[in-house]
């Protein structure tokens, strides 16, 4: 959005836009459900759950444009990565190993009567959470039971590590960098590897404001396409950093935000970067195609956490949600290939593949699991019968809110 505001994307499709900074997700969802934002980037189960009415209001929103792939990654505090190193040497360097030493401190804590870890995510419908909850999940770790879930907006997750409020978090960058950079925490695992160019963000707005609008929400949707494929060229990286890192924007600075989206990662304080050239994903590998398959995986996650149970009819909300039909009428437009399916299946590709069902052949990247699930949108069902914990019965885990860790505790 920004990026498309300031390169003149927005004008050059006949649109006069205003960028509103709002405080939080929450903000976001309630303002474009009122009307007073008339659409907004939103994390990508957030039109979805504001549909279902599972928090604020209800609201029917859609999606018809995914803003980005990847992005995330998980940061622990530097006291609680040592203490894990102790544990299982190997943890220093290798993610699976990292989760399995976690893994063995949380049961060694419960023995000791210590009071559980206290992890932030940034919104309860965000693949954050849902992500985190995976990572956790595949070492045997029940993120309801073992640890504490807690709502930290992004901007306060470096103060409350400092503090000791939280244990570490999963969020966007550019704070997990600014956590190693101040030497008070340690990447533990991009999200990335947790599951490779997994859905992030998308551009939500009210199923009745599209349809009042439906030439300006192609135009919006085009001139962010447009910017998303001026961000993937490499040599335009730079000058992204540059302006995001501004104070009207994100205000940090900028080396720390050029970290990520020149494609490396720094892990630890005295640690070299890593080159991760997926590590941000703005148009490249159908990045901006809003895949049913995606919002089905999202709500197996809601499901399998409590979040809806098992009256959702997932394809449906799914089909009436995400709108890969209004996507094709814009690539069509912008002469751009596209996708032929709704759908794809998730997991199967360890490496770089080609996706020959489009309008002309696109190359994909990777997209397995950390754990090398296979999710088939056909069988939701059977899909989350062999997840652990298991939700055979989802009436077994209740709902559960995750609490908020306010401003005002910091």
């Amino acid at each position: 959005l920004i990026v498309a505001q300031e390169k003149g994307f927005f004008r050059r499709h006949g649109l006069d836009v205003i960028l509103s900074r709002e405080v939080s997700w929450a903000n976001i969802r309630d303002k474009v459900a009122v009307g007073a934002l008339d659409g907004g980037q939103m994390l990508a189960a957030m039109p979805i759950a504001a549909t279902l009415g599972l928090a604020g209001l209800a609201k029917p929103m859609i999606t018809a444009l995914s803003l980005d792939l990847n992005g995330n990654a998980v940061t622990v505090s530097q006291a609680l990565y040592q203490q894990i190193v102790r544990l299982v040497p190997a943890a220093a360097g290798a993610p699976a190993a990292m989760a399995a030493g976690l893994k063995r401190l949380i049961d060694q804590r419960k023995a000791a009567g210590a009071p559980p870890l206290v992890l932030g995510v940034v919104f309860p419908f965000s693949s954050h959470n849902y992500l985190l909850r995976y990572w956790l999940a595949t070492a045997g770790i029940d993120p309801d039971n073992d640890v504490r879930m807690a709502v930290v907006p992004p901007p306060l997750m470096i103060a409350n590590l400092a503090a000791r409020r939280i244990d570490g978090f999963c969020v966007g960058e550019p704070w997990n960098q600014r956590a190693v950079e101040l030497g008070i925490g340690r990447v533990a695992i991009a999200s990335y590897d947790i599951w490779n160019n997994h859905p992030e963000k998308v551009l939500g707005v009210a199923r009745d404001w599209a349809s009042r609008h439906p030439n300006t929400h192609r135009a919006l949707i085009a001139a962010i396409v447009e910017a998303a494929q001026w961000i993937d060229d490499p040599s335009n990286r730079p000058e992204v950093a540059r302006i995001i890192a501004g104070r009207a924007y994100v205000d940090v600075p900028e080396d720390i935000v050029a970290m990520s989206m020149t494609g490396t990662l720094k892990y630890g304080p005295d640690e070299p970067p890593r080159t991760l050239p997926d590590f941000n994903v703005f148009h490249r590998y159908a990045a901006n195609f809003p895949w049913l398959s995606h919002a089905e995986w999202t709500l197996t996650q809601m499901r399998r956490w409590g979040q809806i149970d098992e009256s959702v009819d997932i394809a449906a909300v799914a089909s009436a949600v995400y709108r890969p039909d209004i996507f094709r009428e814009v690539s069509a437009m912008l002469d751009l290939p596209c996708p032929v399916d709704d759908r794809k299946i998730e997991g199967r590709h360890a490496e770089p593949w080609t996706l020959d069902r489009a309008s002309r052949p696109i190359a994909m990247g990777p997209d397995r699991f950390c754990d090398d699930r296979i999710f088939e949108p056909a069988d939701t069902v059977g899909y989350l019968a062999g997840l652990t914990p298991s939700i055979a019965d989802a009436r077994d885990r209740p709902r559960r809110d995750l609490p908020s860790i306010r401003p005002s505790f910091v």
